[in-house]
């Protein structure tokens, strides 16, 4: 197997390549139609062949070339809602001999989706609430609790979770930290998370705990 974390620096987001090098198969979780020829090229050093293209989360609103951009890397594009590429909740993907398995995990945008490979979750924007260039707080905080509290936090301690755009900070954490120590989820209830949600301030990132 072959793993790959590709960040850029000037916006914190984030870009995770998975492979399975003996069916020379690939996944691409979160890609930015920015990086489409840097990708290509990783792609094809290592011979592979673009299975899916994973979007946990998306803002084509703001960036109406990206689908278009996407599309370039030649692969069936996977993303939450009712358009072009839309899976539901439990959807199993295969590449290679390798399963990722679906999770709608509506709160940082309304059709957000996660994706669960091995012992580790692509969870976008779930956790990193404020953290993403392009939209700063959750679109939805109540439906951002639920996914958290009733499926993230339910999965084993040991269970790797990677964001989908951080700064300052570090892409990996355990749902046992997060559980036990992010700032707007433990110890809180839900009405004191909402609370908070209502509170921030547009401009002040949170990341994941340390």
């Amino acid at each position: 197997m072959y793993f790959r974390i590709l960040n850029n620096d000037a916006t914190g987001e984030l870009t995770y390549l998975l492979a399975d090098l003996d069916a020379k198969e690939a996944v691409l979780v979160d890609p930015h139609g920015r990086d489409v020829q840097l990708l290509l090229a990783l792609l094809a050093e290592r011979d592979l062949r673009l299975r899916w293209s994973l979007r946990t989360h998306h803002h084509d609103a703001l960036q109406p070339t990206e689908p278009e951009q996407l599309a370039l890397l030649g692969a069936p594009m996977v993303q939450g809602g009712s358009g072009s590429g839309a899976v539901q909740d439990g959807h199993t993907l295969t590449f290679g001999d390798e399963l990722i398995h679906v999770m709608a995990t509506p709160g940082h945008t309304r059709s957000c989706l996660s994706f669960a490979w091995r012992d580790r979750v692509f969870c976008g924007g779930l956790l990193a609430l404020t953290s993403c260039p392009h939209q700063p707080a959750p679109a939805a905080p109540e439906a951002l609790w639920d996914s958290v509290t009733q499926h993230i936090f339910t999965l084993p301690d040991e269970t790797l979770l990677f964001t989908g755009h951080e700064q300052r900070s570090r892409a990996v954490t355990t749902v046992f930290e997060q559980r036990r120590w992010h700032p707007f989820f433990a110890g809180q209830t839900r009405d004191d998370f909402l609370m908070h949600m209502a509170a921030l301030p547009e401009s002040h990132p949170i990341h994941f705990a340390h």
